[in-house]
C-alpha cells in the first residue's frame, strides 16, 4: 500500500496508479473511475495480500475463484503454482511458463527446482485455456502425472492441478484424475 498524506489526513492507495483507497478492514473506495486494467490489478494485488502465508486456502470454491482472478484474462496458455506448507498455508503463487494460445511447455526440473526455492510441502498446479473450456486434455493429465512423480521423489505432495477456462474451472482432483 502506498500512503498519501493529504492536510493531515493519511491515504492509503492500494497502488501507486489505482484508485483505490482502504478505509477499514476489508472494506476499499474507488477515488475516481477504474479502468477494466486499474480493476484486474486491484483484485489481484488485494488477493495476493489476502492469501499471505496467514492464509490457507480453505476450500476448493476459494481456491478455483483465486486462479479464476489470476489466469482466466491471459490470451496465451500460463501455467502457475500456488506453494503451501504443510499446514496449507500459502507460501507463494508463481507463474512458471508462459505459452501460446494452446499449449505452454512445462518443464518438471525447473517446478522442482522452484517447489525446493519456496520450501513447499505441497503444491497446487493451475494453467488456463485461453479458449474458455476447462476441460483436461491428454497433455495436461501427462504433465500432471510426471509432475507428481517428479515431486514425490522429493517429498512434495500435489494436491490439485485446477484448469481455467474463462470463469469455470475444472479440478484434476475432484474428477479423480490425480
Amino acid at each position: 500500500m502506498k500512503t498519501i498524506n493529504t492536510n493531515q489526513e493519511s491515504i492509503n492507495f492500494v497502488a501507486e496508479n489505482i484508485p483505490l483507497i482502504q478505509y477499514g478492514i476489508n472494506q476499499f473506495q474507488t477515488t475516481a473511475p477504474m479502468s477494466l486494467e486499474q480493476l484486474c490489478s486491484a483484485m489481484s494485488l488485494l488477493l495476493d495480500n489476502h492469501f499471505k502465508r496467514e492464509s490457507v486456502l480453505t476450500s476448493p470454491e476459494m481456491t478455483k475463484n483465486y486462479l479464476v482472478s489470476k489466469l482466466a484474462n491471459y490470451e496465451s496458455e500460463v501455467f502457475s503454482c500456488i506453494h503451501l506448507d504443510n499446514q496449507h498455508q500459502v507460501l507463494a503463487y508463481e507463474e512458471l511458463f508462459y505459452g501460446t494460445i494452446d499449449g505452454a511447455s512445462v518443464y518438471p526440473r525447473e517446478v522442482v527446482k522452484s517447489c525446493l526455492r519456496h520450501n513447499s510441502a505441497a503444491v497446487i498446479f493451475a494453467h488456463n485455456h485461453p479458449s474458455g473450456l476447462s476441460e483436461p486434455s491428454q497433455a495436461d493429465l501427462s504433465i500432471t502425472a510426471k509432475l507428481k512423480q517428479s515431486l514425490a521423489l522429493v517429498d512434495i505432495r500435489v494436491l490439485d492441478h485446477i484448469i481455467v477456462g474463462g470463469s469455470h474451472t475444472t479440478s484434476l482432483a475432484e474428477k479423480g484424475l490425480l
